[in-house]
């Protein structure tokens, strides 16, 4: 029976660990407090995006059983497009990904602090953080583990005690049922749409695509096994989004108008919910901040792998090397004295650029029956998936347009 269940379930929560980061839950708090519950349904509408591609990116990894970055060397045939495509995923995923997981050091790293403080270290010109380091040595140690079940199940875990965090936030300051549902009815006003932007952003994540299509060779085997893929990618993206939706709720029960730490995003809530209130999102910060950080490099990673046709086996030499040098920039990064804001906006444009590019290339991929198959897309799927590559270019250029102050 246990056996029989456990195909159910594969790499989704990863999925849902890597874009429930520190980013994700700063933009929902802020969503929450600036909009109260008018922008829930933006991140109905991000599930519904997620959904149809990680879907897409999960069944080519399944058919194929290789990753997105693999597939894009060996079904690229000009060698001039061929080397321009990896090279702009190459640079987009690595230094992206570095960005981000500078973030999601910080970000945990701030939820950590409310327990307890470890203090900072002068080397050279960097200021170390010791709670950085800590998050970034427990992340190198989960990745160098060498087994991909133990990375699932101890991120699968961490992922379940942040849900439950963030749910019971939500469920103790007591939406009232119709200000949820009037929450649902889209409204797009000049001043709400560069949070529109933000909170599909963060749940639409390309690197995902990477990670998701990998992960799952990893664990089925066999296309008879669609089934469970499909289930374990709307289930996890699903619960995912009713995370991000009880981080708005919360945040729209608190006054607090700035976040730059978890202290922030609690005092609002302490009248309400009294002292408990920080170490809920403390934690929640904090498991927001390791998943991620564990996610981001091996994402990174299996993009290098891949593109060059190395073996993506976790224990590998070349695995460990790339895993490395993301993480190692991430720590570096998050010891410039620069904000995880204004880390995560370079990997914004990052993800602005390559996210249209490659959704567009996933949905060309899963429509070509010489890889595909019986399994390619459907007249219907295909309707969705355009809709849904017209929504990435246009949050792919609302987001270059915020980079560069043009919104």
């Amino acid at each position: 029976m246990k056996r029989g269940l456990s195909k159910y379930f594969g790499p989704g929560p990863l999925i849902a660990a890597a874009f429930i980061g520190p980013g994700t839950v700063t933009v929902c708090t802020l969503a929450g407090v600036n909009f109260g519950y008018d922008l829930l349904w933006a991140l109905v509408l991000s599930i519904i995006t997620t959904i149809i591609l990680q879907e897409s990116a999960a069944r080519i990894g399944l058919v194929t059983q290789v990753g997105l970055a693999a597939n894009i060397s060996k079904t690229i045939r000009t060698a001039g497009m061929r080397y321009f495509s990896i090279t702009l995923v190459l640079l987009a995923i690595v230094l992206g990904n570095a960005a981000y997981e500078a973030g999601n050091i910080s970000g945990g790293s701030l939820g950590a602090e409310l327990f307890f403080e470890l203090g900072s270290i002068s080397f050279f010109k960097l200021e170390i953080n010791l709670m950085n380091f800590l998050i970034g040595c427990i992340a190198l140690f989960l990745l160098f583990s060498g087994s991909y079940k133990l990375i699932t199940k101890i991120l699968t875990l961490l992922v379940i005690l942040m849900s439950l965090a963030f749910l019971l936030g939500a469920l103790m300051v007591k939406p009232m049922l119709l200000d949820l549902l009037k929450g649902m009815v889209p409204r797009i006003k000049t001043e709400n749409i560069i949070t529109i932007v933000a909170l599909i952003g963060t749940t639409v994540v390309p690197y995902n695509l990477f990670l998701h299509s990998s992960l799952v060779s990893e664990k089925w085997k066999s296309i008879q096994d669609l089934k469970f893929v499909r289930f374990d990618t709307m289930l996890s993206v699903i619960l995912g989004g009713i995370v991000s939706m009880a981080i708005v709720i919360t945040g729209a029960a608190g006054s607090a108008m700035e976040v730059s730490n978890a202290t922030d995003l609690a005092k609002g809530l302490e009248p309400l919910l009294g002292s408990v209130a920080k170490y809920f999102l403390a934690f929640g910060l904090f498991a927001a901040g390791i998943t991620s950080a564990v996610t981001a490099p091996l994402a990174g990673s299996l993009v290098v792998t891949g593109c060059f046709g190395w073996s993506s086996k976790i224990n590998g030499k070349p695995m460990k090397w790339s895993i490395g040098l993301i993480l190692g920039l991430g720590l570096m990064f998050s010891s410039l004295g620069i904000k995880p804001v204004q880390l995560i906006t370079i990997a914004q444009l990052a993800n602005g650029i390559l996210l249209p590019l490659l959704s567009g290339y996933v949905i060309w991929l899963v429509n070509k029956k010489s890889l595909m198959g019986e399994f390619q897309n459907s007249w219907f799927l295909n309707l969705l998936s355009v809709i849904v590559w017209l929504i990435t270019l246009l949050l792919g250029a609302l987001s270059v347009m915020k980079v560069f102050d043009l919104l």
